[in-house]
């Protein structure tokens, strides 16, 4: 069974394009592309990989779609697209030949209407992407769980994913809303679960094995095994120990499982849910 990497990045860095990555992630002020990459997943036994936008434009999608034509390993592309405009339809058709993308994301957790996903517009975009197979990935903060929630229990035909756990605030050792909400929208079958982007919401210098396994042991208690997946957030996790830290960390921790269980983590979870057939 294939291991995959089903969270990571690629950019050419433009200071102003990419402001969020601020002056204390300098680690990341610079261009990260497939060749940086490759031999990370050499080095931890992985067969290939899911990048994911991190720039709100087609141009983003024109330029992912370019790096994983030109490299075999990127099995993958999370791209996006403007939910909300009244074209939705037309432009989910037209990605519709693009082999390797599978899906979409919004940042929600920028927005300041923070049930934006719920809004009538972004619901009717949500709802024109079964119809090719299209997946979403939900990128939120704690305080939007619950809507998330309402989403899927809304398209309960559509496949989601929750990428980095919602980002809970692990440096301040809050669990506790968290991990109901959590258990809230794992109730909702058609959801799933990244295991991705948890060193960065720990202490970047300090953070130590033991911080995150609340946190783990929530999520896999919610999800269970079939429905969780490893992203590394490579480069994001280069801000907090980097590539080999993260995956010791999740390596660790999900020894427990089974074997079956394990592959399924490693990769055949993934596979399964964006229809990866590299």
């Amino acid at each position: 069974m294939a291991r995959i990497d089903a969270h990571q990045h690629f950019w050419q860095f433009d200071p102003v394009r990419d402001a969020w990555i601020t002056d204390d992630m300098a680690a990341i002020q610079r261009d990260f592309l497939p060749a940086d990459l490759e031999p990370l997943l050499l080095q931890h036994g992985f067969d290939g990989c899911v990048v994911v936008q991190s720039d709100q434009t087609e141009a983003e999608n024109e330029f992912q779609l370019a790096n994983a034509a030109a490299h075999d390993f990127i099995q993958g592309v999370v791209g996006w697209v403007d939910l909300q405009a009244e074209n939705v339809t037309e432009r989910l058709a037209y990605y519709s030949q693009f082999v390797k993308l599978k899906g979409f994301r919004h940042v929600l957790q920028g927005e300041a209407d923070r049930a934006l996903m719920l809004k009538p517009n972004f619901r009717r975009g949500i709802g024109a992407l079964a119809a090719h197979g299209f997946t979403y990935d939900v990128l939120i903060f704690p305080d939007q769980l619950g809507f998330a929630a309402e989403l899927a229990a809304a398209f309960p035909n559509q496949p989601f994913v929750l990428d980095h756990l919602a980002k809970p605030r692990i440096k301040d050792q809050l669990i506790h809303d968290w991990a109901r909400d959590i258990r809230a929208l794992a109730a909702h079958e058609n959801v799933s679960c990244k295991v991705s982007g948890m060193v960065t919401e720990a202490d970047w210098q300090h953070w130590q094995p033991a911080d995150f396994r609340p946190y783990l042991d929530a999520v896999l208690e919610a999800f269970g095994p079939r429905r969780v997946m490893f992203g590394s957030d490579w480069p994001v996790c280069n801000v907090a120990g980097g590539y080999g830290r993260m995956h010791a960390l999740v390596a660790d921790y999900v020894a427990r499982l089974s074997p079956t269980e394990q592959a399924g983590f490693w990769g055949g979870n993934a596979t399964d849910f964006y229809q990866l057939t590299h």
